[in-house]
């Protein structure tokens, strides 16, 4: 069986997002900020909590049945 010969990688390489200047410089440009919408309305949680009911209810029942059976 025959393997590949793996040779050494250069130690030339930069990782760019190891320069900290250069991140801190786009965070810093002088664009001007992208328009936010606006946050969306707290959604009404009565339905779950009345689906969440009906659901224990009917766990409930079935379990009674087949223990009753």
């Amino acid at each position: 069986m025959r393997f590949a010969k793996v040779v050494r990688m250069s130690d030339d390489y930069r990782d760019p997002s190891g320069n900290t200047e250069a991140f801190r410089a786009f965070v810093r440009s002088d664009e001007a900020p992208a328009p936010t919408a606006p946050p969306a309305p707290a959604a009404n949680r009565t339905p779950l909590l009345i689906g969440g009911a009906v659901i224990a209810v009917v766990v409930i029942v079935v379990l009674v049945f087949a223990l009753t059976r």
